[in-house]
């Protein structure tokens, strides 16, 4: 973090948020890989310490879960940016009014 800090004349703000949101997904994925080994789950530590290439399968398990972990960090980030509505002044909201029309119908119609 102290490496993004030091660039921050360098990057532009919304490319800092991006770099911060990975850094978040990759320890989240981090966290999770390792749970999930912990916990054993689907005898994924046996897999993976009883194979050859068991630790390929954790470093896939970490990257293909930062990928998703960062982008859904980076997609709150961007939504909870969004700018919040200024309420009445009043109070009270003016809402559309439907009111229902009658519809007329013809007894005995044909059907198709």
């Amino acid at each position: 973090m102290a490496l993004i800090a030091a660039w921050g004349w360098i990057m532009p703000e919304l490319v800092r948020l991006y770099i911060r949101n990975i850094v978040y997904g990759f320890l989240l994925a981090m966290v999770f890989t390792a749970l999930l080994i912990w916990l054993d789950v689907a005898h994924l530590r046996h897999l993976v310490m009883a194979v050859k290439g068991g630790w390929l399968a954790v470093l896939m398990l970490v990257v293909f879960n930062t990928i998703v972990f960062a982008g859904v960090q980076f997609a709150i980030a961007v939504m909870r940016m969004a700018e919040k509505e200024n309420p009445p002044s009043t109070g009270l909201r003016q809402h559309d009014v439907v009111l229902p029309e009658p519809v007329m119908a013809k007894a005995g119609a044909p059907r198709r």
